[in-house]
Formats: C-alpha cells, sequence, structure tokens
C-alpha cells in the first residue's frame, strides 16, 4: 500500500504516466544514476571516465554500438572538464531520447480495415498472452468490439489465460483443441470476426524458439492463410519482449522478423530488471517502431511509449 493510499479520508491523486514509468523503471535507473555518481563525483571527463562510462552502458544493455555512439557525444566539447553527475545525466537522457525518438510511434488502429488484423508474436514467457488481453481491454475501453484468437495451441494454460481475459473484456475468443492446427483456427477466427462485425482481431501465436524452423513454417503458414480472406493482413504484426532477457531480445527480432515481417514492438516487465537499456539496442539496430512497453502488473501499466520520457525516466534526469 502506498504512502497516498494510507492517508484515510483523501481523495487519491492518480499518479502520471511519467510517475508510472519512473516508478516502473526503477532498477534500470539505480543502476545508471548510481553508476554516474559514482563515475564523476569530483571527477574530470578524461579517458578512463569515458570507459567507465561507456561500460556501464554497456552493463544497461544499450549494446557497445549505442555505447559508443552516446559517450562520444557526451565528451563532445567537454573533455578535460570537471562535470556532475546531474549535468552528465541530463546529457545521457538526450542522447538516448535522439536514438529512441525514430521509433516512437503509438499503436493505431485502422477503421477501414474491419477486421484489424493484428498478429501477436513472442516467445513463451514474454508476457504476450497478458499483453494480448492488457490490449484488448484497453481497446474495449475506447468502445471497439474485439475478438481473440487463441493461436497458441500448444499451450493449454495460454489458451485458458486467453479465456479468462476474454471473459473479463466481454470479448469472444475462438479456440481449438491443444494441439489443433493455428492456421485453421486463424482462417476460422478472421471468417467469425467478419460475419460479426467486429472491429479488431487479436490473434495469438506459438512462441517455440526451441526449434526455429517449426516456429517460422507456423507463422508463415497462419499469414498465408489469412491473406487468402485479405490480402493487406496482418495489418499489424507485433512482437512482445521481455525486456529481463536483455540481449537474447535482439536474436528474437532477428528471428521472428523472417518469419512474420514485424511491424512494432512491445517491451514487457521493465520493472522487473535493470537492464532497459536494451531498449536502446534494438531501437539502434533495428529501428523498429516501439508501441507500447510495460512497466507492472496493471492494465494502465502498459503504456504508450514516449522516447524523452523513457530516457529520463532511465537516466534519473529531473523531467
Amino acid at each position: 500500500m502506498s504512502e497516498q493510499e494510507k492517508v484515510p479520508g483523501e481523495p487519491q491523486k492518480k499518479k502520471s504516466l511519467f510517475q508510472r514509468m519512473r516508478e516502473g523503471l526503477k532498477r534500470s535507473t539505480e543502476t545508471l544514476s548510481q553508476g554516474v555518481t559514482g563515475i564523476f563525483t569530483k571527477r574530470k571527463l578524461d579517458s578512463e571516465t569515458l570507459q567507465e562510462l561507456e561500460d556501464l552502458l554497456i552493463m544497461a544493455d544499450m549494446g557497445p554500438e549505442q555505447a559508443i555512439t552516446i559517450t562520444e557525444a557526451v565528451a563532445k566539447g567537454r573533455y578535460d572538464k570537471e562535470i556532475a553527475p546531474e549535468e552528465i545525466r541530463d546529457i545521457l537522457a538526450e542522447e538516448i531520447a535522439k536514438v529512441l525518438k525514430p521509433v516512437e510511434a503509438p499503436f493505431e488502429i485502422d477503421s477501414s480495415k474491419k477486421p484489424f488484423i493484428v498478429l501477436m508474436a513472442g516467445v513463451n514467457g514474454s508476457g504476450k498472452t497478458t499483453t494480448i488481453g492488457k490490449i484488448g481491454a484497453k481497446l474495449k475501453a475506447e468502445g471497439k468490439s474485439v475478438m481473440v484468437a487463441a493461436g497458441d495451441t500448444f499451450r493449454a494454460a495460454a489458451i485458458d489465460q486467453l479465456k479468462v481475459w476474454g471473459e473479463r473484456i466481454g470479448a469472444p475468443v475462438i479456440e481449438t483443441k491443444v494441439g489443433g492446427d493455428a492456421a485453421g483456427l486463424a482462417y476460422e477466427a478472421v471468417m467469425r470476426a467478419r460475419e460479426e462485425g467486429t472491429d479488431i482481431l487479436l490473434i495469438d501465436t506459438a512462441g517455440r524458439l526451441q526449434n526455429k524452423a517449426g516456429l517460422m513454417a507456423e507463422l508463415e503458414k497462419i499469414v498465408r492463410v489469412i491473406r487468402k480472406l485479405d490480402e493487406s493482413a496482418p495489418h499489424a504484426a507485433l512482437l512482445v519482449l521481455d525486456a529481463t532477457t536483455g540481449q537474447n531480445a535482439v536474436s528474437q527480432v532477428e528471428v521472428f522478423q523472417k518469419a512474420a515481417g514485424i511491424t512494432g514492438l512491445i517491451m514487457t516487465k521493465l520493472d522487473g530488471t535493470a537492464r532497459g537499456g536494451i531498449l536502446v539496442a534494438l531501437a539502434g539496430r533495428f529501428g523498429v517502431p516501439v508501441h507500447l512497453i510495460g512497466v507492472g502488473e496493471g492494465i494502465d501499466d502498459l503504456q504508450p511509449f514516449n522516447a524523452e520520457n523513457f530516457a529520463r525516466a532511465i537516466t534519473g534526469a529531473e523531467k
């Protein structure tokens, strides 16, 4: 229970998105902010401090390329000068925001496509099923009709979890038997969504990376089958990534890009890791739009991605 909840008789103030993000990114912020303080307190910006800063950024999972680029930007015009940790945090936030700004993109539904078909991809354990539920809840709250296809047919738990979300938000869930044909299910779901005039169809998919060839073949088949009904589908292919996997997310983007032509990213579990910098590495390397980030368990903790807010939150810079 938070302090504000403990005060009896007082109206609760709703936290801003930035406050919620900053709280959710606490572990990443502490790593970077404390690291910067340790490096730059009463020290000049020289080759040694710059090397330590570069190492710190790599440890935060920003990847070597981005770490070097950002460190060089920090050094520009400031070499051999004494610089306060606060100033470094501000500069870092500015440089990180520059990397992230090109991938900042709201998740938008094209209402001329009915149903608007969203293919959801991601490895098992990434939070994909929960994310589908949260997206569905947000869309329902906006007054849109939603249908879900439980296409991760290999995991009974995933199907059950989606059914629970479906009941909770009032969205029908199309399912088949465990081990059933995911492409056939997707085809049936598109037909049903058309017949019922549904606005958005969210299609869950399996995420078994152990067998990349099988995973790719299945995803490609799903795409092929739904294109028989709508050549422009899927209208969005979203990859859900677990921030706690760090650099492993890079290979996941590569695999799913080939299999499903990913159009956007959702980064979950940022509240459970000090490796939030992975988003910076992905932005610099792939340039794939980032739509949403998860900074907690609640529905409101799945937030639209804002590059500047994220950069300030992760570095501990003042807003």
